[in-house]
């Protein structure tokens, strides 16, 4: 009978042993397991950005009309809520009620289009700069 153990422990042992290999398929399992956690995560996040997309606006329209800073933490801003204008203080931790005032009544809406891209402004910006430098080469070249 020993004979017969000693060559079934033969391959075990020339393949680095069954302790080896126990080892790997732990590895193997959290891998997974790591990999199915980062997967359900990545579906949560997903699915919370969408669900943000789709909200409801209930309540009062509020939408900020301008906004000026007055120091390095300290800024002026004027709010719309329904049909009034509030004239906010924001400072680092605290906001003040300035003034209140109804809205004007002969405003212009201003168009509510997609909010553009930084790139896409920075790329419109140094573009029609160059336009601005390109010309007045042109002009003198075309005038000598």
């Amino acid at each position: 009978m020993s004979v017969a153990t000693s060559s079934a422990q033969a391959p075990l042992d020339a393949l680095g042993g069954g302790d080896a290999l126990i080892g790997m398929a732990a590895i193997g399992k959290t891998a997974a397991a790591l990999a199915l956690v980062i997967a359900i995560i990545l579906l949560c996040t997903s699915l919370l950005k969408r669900w943000q997309q789709h909200r409801v606006d209930h309540g009062a329209r509020l939408r900020i009309v301008g906004t000026t800073a007055v120091g390095t933490r300290e800024r002026i801003v004027v709010v719309e809520v329904e049909d009034t204008w509030l004239v906010l203080g924001v400072s680092g931790g605290r906001i003040s009620k300035l003034h209140e005032r109804p809205a004007p009544t002969d405003r212009t809406p201003i168009p509510q289009g997609p909010p553009t891209r930084f790139s896409q402004r920075l790329a419109s910006a140094l573009a029609k700069s160059r336009g601005k430098s390109d010309n007045p080469s042109s002009d003198s070249q075309q005038s000598s």
